[in-house]
């Protein structure tokens, strides 16, 4: 077994300048074994986490991390592997972009669109780089390695939150879709007023779907369903396209530039987090080099930006300033096309709650009884009162409020901006050598000073929206 040496010594001459890093900054065998990764013969990756099979290739890490993108306690792994698989279909927040055109003008959202995903980009490739100089292979355990206990405490709250905002939101949508589906039943179908009442969807299907199947400790089934919700945001997305452009301008004059800045960046931030499983994919390449690593970012962010873009438009020039939180809300109820996308939507949504729970319930249980390496399960009154307890409160939020967009503004632009702009950054300051203030750490620091901004303004003034009941919103049903 190699001995353990510093891994400071890396030369990273330039954070801002990412070719460079790969360039002068790949892993060695040596350096992948400290790392956790098991090698053969010839330099590979045998096993990652016990699962030699995952082992993949450039285009099939892509895969997971676009699924990532267009879509916890890193302690574990298998959790994991099911989001990287299924996240795309699960991430209701892509039906927000519209609205984040809305909210800050077509022009600005575009500029948007595309600095955010330059900037996810870059810092993805950071946490690598992080990883390396720290010998860690997570991103919590990256955090607790540079700033202690209180570091670990801190990603865990914004995975939590992150997590949990993603529990509301599923609700809410299955409440948004559900019933308006089976609203095209006969109207004398019995129990049709419980089937078309939105509280009523949101109770029955929180109670007796996704409690039951987030009572589970291993869930792994329901990433089987990755390849089915691959193909049904692709139908989501055309869908909408297409029936927007079948029905014509529906809103306004196009905005060009929003005084909603700031709320946008929390939409489209909520929509291109996917931190959480850099690490892991990083490890599923069959050769884990920098260089292919940087490959599989840009080709993810890439095809997630043109899917993103697509919809964004093709939504906000149909409805403009009508444009709601959930995309499919514009549309006509008896919409052939788009009740189709409801059903897949609205049903992927209450299987897939169960994910999201999962992660709230490790992190939070992790912070309250793990003991690094001898943590043990938790007894199962704590884990089913635990399960329970989220739950119930993330359907409360759903039967409290309807607007899909004030939860992805506030859960983005608190959780996700900290997870996307500020830790990557601000680890790489910590553990890299020289002054804090130079040259060699400007992009950081200015990557951090740019999240702040952002998570302040935009937690803020969502919440103050929220606060003041934005154009009055009222729920049906």
């Amino acid at each position: 077994m190699p001995t353990e040496e510093p891994l400071t010594s890396v030369a990273l001459e330039s954070p801002t300048q990412p070719e460079e890093i790969w360039e002068e900054a790949s892993f060695t065998g040596e350096e992948h074994e400290l790392l956790g990764f098991d090698l053969d013969e010839e330099g590979d990756i045998v096993d990652v986490g016990g699962v030699e099979e995952h082992a993949s290739g450039v285009w099939d890490a892509t895969f997971n991390f676009t699924n990532s993108i267009i879509g916890a306690d890193e302690e574990s792994e298998n959790i994991e592997v099911h989001r990287s698989w299924s996240r795309l279909m699960t991430e209701h927040d892509a039906l927000g972009l519209p609205y984040a055109f809305a909210e800050s003008g077509f022009a600005t959202g575009i500029l948007l669109l595309f600095a955010l995903t330059f900037v996810v980009d870059w810092t993805v490739n950071l946490l690598i780089v992080d990883g390396k100089l720290a010998g860690t292979r997570s991103y919590q355990e990256l955090v607790k390695r540079c700033f202690g206990r209180w570091g670990f405490i801190a990603v865990s709250v914004f995975q939590f939150v992150f997590a949990y905002g993603a529990m509301c939101a599923y609700a809410i949508i299955v409440g948004d879709t559900l019933p308006v589906v089976l609203s095209q039943l006969p109207s004398k179908t019995p129990l049709y007023s419980v089937l078309t009442s939105r509280r009523a969807m949101i109770t029955l299907t929180t109670l007796f779907v996704s409690l039951p199947l987030s009572l589970y400790r291993d869930i792994s089934a329901l990433a089987k369903t990755s390849a089915v919700s691959l193909g049904a945001i692709v139908f989501i997305v055309f869908a909408v396209v297409g029936a927007g452009a079948w029905e014509g301008r529906q809103g306004g004059d196009v905005s060009w530039v929003g005084g909603g800045v700031f709320q946008a960046i929390g939409v489209i931030s909520f929509a291109f987090v996917c931190h959480h499983n850099t690490f892991l994919i990083y490890g599923s390449l069959r050769k884990p080099t920098m260089d292919r690593f940087a490959v599989v970012t840009h080709l993810s962010t890439g095809l997630s930006l043109v899917a993103c873009l697509v919809l964004a438009c093709g939504g906000y020039l149909v409805f403009t300033d009508k444009t709601q939180g959930n995309i499919l809300n514009n549309f006509s109820p008896t919409h052939p096309l788009i009740t189709l996308a409801r059903l897949c939507f609205g049903i992927n949504m209450f299987l897939t709650f169960p994910l999201e729970c999962f992660v709230c319930r490790e992190v939070l249980l992790h912070c309250i009884y793990g003991q690094g390496e001898e943590e043990k399960p938790v007894s199962l009154p704590i884990h089913v009162g635990t399960t329970i307890a989220l739950t119930l409160s993330a359907m409360g939020v759903a039967l409290w409020t309807c607007d899909l967009g004030i939860v992805l503004e506030i859960t983005g632009g608190f959780a996700a901006t900290v997870l996307a702009y500020i830790l990557p950054p601000l680890c790489y300051i910590h553990l890299s050598s020289g002054p804090t203030f130079s040259l060699k750490k400007a992009g950081p620091l200015l990557c951090i000073g740019f999240g702040v901004v952002v998570m302040v303004l935009s937690t803020s003034m969502a919440v103050a929206e929220a606060l003041r009941g934005k154009e009055e919103k009222v729920c049906a049903g």
